[in-house]
């Protein structure tokens, strides 16, 4: 994205941002601890969200035995982690100034339809997270109403003109030097929504995916052309053959699975646009694409879409023998945590990333108490499990987005973006507690547990500095200053240079 662009989203009054009740929810779904009283007080301060919920909680996607009347019955139905993630979706659906309807009422219909095609395709691939499929299809396009609150009519008639998404994305590049896809990711790392979340709206005009999960949301936006090619028959045969062609090469899946995918979103699509406020397709369209949906299998096309997914599914071989033994090459072999190398490369990318923008970036020095007299009491074979199952209990306790490496020896590195000094000190004294009460081995019939001493040190908005080795010394500094106070203990960094 060019500096002047940035800048202009930097300094725009306008830009969408979360309601009260959805940076409440983002906060929520990033604490491991959170339950379900937590999120259902923080929802309903919101009535029309809460009422979203009950509506999602009784429509066919949730299907009940019996009707759920009040909200902690929605709750208990959708699940901790769907209802964080649902809601999220239904807050952020509201943003934007409303000041370019016809544009926005594109988007966010593409978007609606995404979002559903995103969690089809998702329980089709075997994909476990499908309410955070469905996000990501629903904010793939967020960054065109960034770009609209930015560059104003401009920009709308440049939305309202472009026929297709692709052409939009052309003229967006033309003009802008990237797409709002782009701008997308770099709006949802303003607003502190996952890693998982913004590498999706980032790749999803992309030509090809890192991973299945951001395949299916890449997938779903060109299916969603398909229910935005108008009564045009040509056009919408172009979409549909162009939808299925990508999710035979992404996905693997032939066109019969394309063609009971096309129809299991007819079906649900309805009760979706009502949950989001989208007003319906008319039944002729419906009928229409069903139709065409049928016709396309005995086209002459068919063999190439039924080619391309038997490539894709030995080209997916291919890919996870690459990726596992890439993996392996990233990973310390003993603990499985990131090996030192790996682990320079994401942290230099992090405090580059952290000091640009002017988000917290904290990192924790960790160091096995007394390990060397395990070691000495019990043999090195003893030692190596220990390590072992501290890595393991440690990357348990962090999010997903959050790096775990071993820095040497028995000395660990946690980078926790996004998180403030107090916040992390808070972490680490938990993982430190949970920890401490988990046995790492198994002597003789005895439980072997260990403790261990922090260091923590955070490039934020009160401590600034100047390289990622002045950050790195903070925290090695303070995990030295809690072994001189007894170990078994969390110290703090002293403020940068």
């Amino acid at each position: 994205m060019r500096p002047e662009l940035e800048a202009q989203l930097l300094n725009c009054r306008n830009l969408p941002s979360p309601p009260g009740v959805a940076l409440r929810i983002i906060e929520l779904a990033q604490d491991p601890d959170v339950v379900m009283a937590t999120a259902a007080d923080a929802i309903g301060l919101d009535a029309a969200l809460s009422a979203r919920m009950l509506r999602i909680a009784n429509s066919p996607l949730y299907a009940s035995r019996r009707r759920v009347e009040n909200l902690s019955q929605a709750l208990t139905v959708l699940g901790l982690n769907a209802t964080l993630t649902l809601a999220l979706g239904f807050s952020l659906s509201r943003c934007g100034s409303g000041t370019h309807p016809a544009a926005q009422e594109r988007v966010w219909r593409r978007s609606v339809i995404a979002a559903l095609a995103s969690r089809v395709l998702g329980q089709r691939a075997g994909i476990s997270k499908v309410e955070e499929l469905m996000l990501a299809g629903l904010l793939q396009d967020i960054g065109v109403l960034a770009l609209l609150e930015v560059l104003g009519d401009d920009y709308a008639r440049l939305v309202e003109r472009a026929v297709g998404n692709a052409e939009l994305l052309a003229a967006e590049r033309d003009w802008l030097g990237c797409d709002h896809a782009t701008v997308g990711g770099w709006l949802a790392r303003q607003w502190n929504l996952p890693a998982l979340l913004r590498e999706a709206i980032i790749e999803s005009e992309m030509p090809a995916s890192d991973t299945p999960f951001n395949a299916c949301v890449a997938v779903s936006g060109h299916i969603a052309d398909i229910w935005l090619a108008g009564m045009d028959q040509a056009r919408t045969e172009d979409a549909h053959r162009h939808a299925a062609m990508q999710a035979a090469t992404r996905l693997g899946i032939d066109y019969p699975g394309f063609l009971a995918l096309t129809e299991e979103m007819l079906v649900a699509l309805p009760e979706v646009y009502a949950l989001f406020d989208v007003p319906p397709a008319p039944p002729a369209r419906i009928q229409a694409l069903l139709d065409q949906a049928r016709e396309l299998l005995v086209v002459r096309n068919l063999r190439e879409i039924q080619d391309a997914a038997r490539a894709r599914k030995e080209a997916n071989e291919h890919e996870d023998r690459a990726r596992r033994l890439a993996e392996e090459v990233r990973r310390d072999p003993l603990t499985g945590a990131y090996n030192r190398s790996q682990l320079e490369e994401v942290l230099e990318k992090e405090f580059d990333a952290a000091t640009r923008h002017g988000w917290p970036l904290s990192i924790a020095f960790i160091d096995l108490d007394d390990f060397k007299q395990v070691n000495d009491r019990w043999g090195h074979l003893v030692g190596d499990e220990v390590l072992r199952n501290f890595a393991k209990a440690l990357m348990r306790q962090v999010r997903g987005s959050d790096i775990v490496a071993r820095y040497g020896g028995e000395e660990f590195l946690v980078v926790l973006p996004g998180i403030g000094e107090e916040a992390a000190a808070q972490v680490v004294r938990r993982i430190l507690s949970e920890v401490a009460g988990v046995a790492m081995a198994d002597v003789d019939g005895q439980p072997l547990h260990i403790t261990f001493s922090a260091g923590l040190a955070t490039q934020g908005a009160l401590e600034q500095f100047r390289h990622v080795d002045d950050l790195l010394r903070a925290a090695d500094e303070a995990l030295y200053g809690a072994k001189r106070e007894g170990r078994n203990r969390v110290s703090v960094g002293a403020i940068g240079p």
